[in-house]
Protein backbone atom coordinates (compact mmCIF):
# COMPACT_ATOMS: atom_id res chain seq x y z
CA UNK A 1 0.00 0.00 0.00
CA UNK A 2 1.55 2.90 -0.96
CA UNK A 3 0.53 6.64 0.46
CA UNK A 4 1.34 9.48 -1.70
CA UNK A 5 2.89 12.47 -0.33
CA UNK A 6 -0.24 14.81 -0.23
CA UNK A 7 -2.63 11.91 1.24
CA UNK A 8 -0.27 11.41 4.14
CA UNK A 9 -0.03 15.33 4.98
CA UNK A 10 -3.93 15.66 4.74
CA UNK A 11 -4.39 12.84 7.26
CA UNK A 12 -1.35 14.15 9.34
CA UNK A 13 -2.83 17.30 9.78
CA UNK A 14 -6.21 16.35 10.47
CA UNK A 15 -5.52 13.82 13.08
CA UNK A 16 -3.20 16.37 14.85
CA UNK A 17 -6.16 19.07 14.59
CA UNK A 18 -8.72 16.76 15.94
CA UNK A 19 -6.34 15.55 18.81
CA UNK A 20 -6.03 18.99 19.71
CA UNK A 21 -9.66 19.83 19.33
CA UNK A 22 -10.45 16.92 21.81
CA UNK A 23 -7.96 17.70 24.27
CA UNK A 24 -8.66 21.44 24.31
CA UNK A 25 -12.66 20.64 24.84
CA UNK A 26 -11.92 18.27 27.55
CA UNK A 27 -9.13 20.82 29.30
CA UNK A 28 -11.73 23.51 29.20
CA UNK A 29 -14.69 21.34 30.30
CA UNK A 30 -12.82 20.15 33.51
CA UNK A 31 -11.28 24.04 34.17
CA UNK A 32 -15.26 25.20 34.19
CA UNK A 33 -17.08 22.56 35.40
CA UNK A 34 -18.22 23.36 39.01
CA UNK A 35 -20.48 20.56 40.27
CA UNK A 36 -23.31 19.55 38.17
CA UNK A 37 -23.30 22.90 36.35
CA UNK A 38 -20.98 24.71 34.36
CA UNK A 39 -20.83 27.88 34.07
CA UNK A 40 -21.65 30.67 31.60
CA UNK A 41 -17.73 30.87 30.84
CA UNK A 42 -17.01 27.68 30.47
CA UNK A 43 -19.84 27.59 27.48
CA UNK A 44 -18.10 30.40 25.98
CA UNK A 45 -14.74 28.72 26.10
CA UNK A 46 -16.18 25.74 24.33
CA UNK A 47 -17.46 27.83 21.63
CA UNK A 48 -14.17 29.58 21.33
CA UNK A 49 -12.28 25.95 20.73
CA UNK A 50 -14.68 25.44 17.93
CA UNK A 51 -14.53 28.25 16.53
CA UNK A 52 -10.95 27.93 16.62
CA UNK A 53 -11.31 24.58 15.08
CA UNK A 54 -12.95 25.82 12.29
CA UNK A 55 -10.43 28.71 11.49
CA UNK A 56 -7.68 26.16 12.13
CA UNK A 57 -8.85 23.43 9.30
CA UNK A 58 -10.17 26.04 7.00
CA UNK A 59 -6.68 27.59 6.99
CA UNK A 60 -5.04 24.19 7.21
CA UNK A 61 -7.09 23.05 3.62
CA UNK A 62 -6.24 26.37 2.04
CA UNK A 63 -2.73 25.68 2.56
CA UNK A 64 -2.59 22.36 1.59
CA UNK A 65 -5.09 23.46 -1.66
CA UNK A 66 -2.12 25.51 -2.68
CA UNK A 67 0.56 23.35 -1.97
CA UNK A 68 2.26 22.00 -5.26
CA UNK A 69 2.90 17.96 -4.62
Amino acid sequence: MDIERETLLQIVISAVAVVLFIGTTVTVSQMHLDGSSSEAMGGYALIGAIGLFVVFMTGAGLWLERQQF
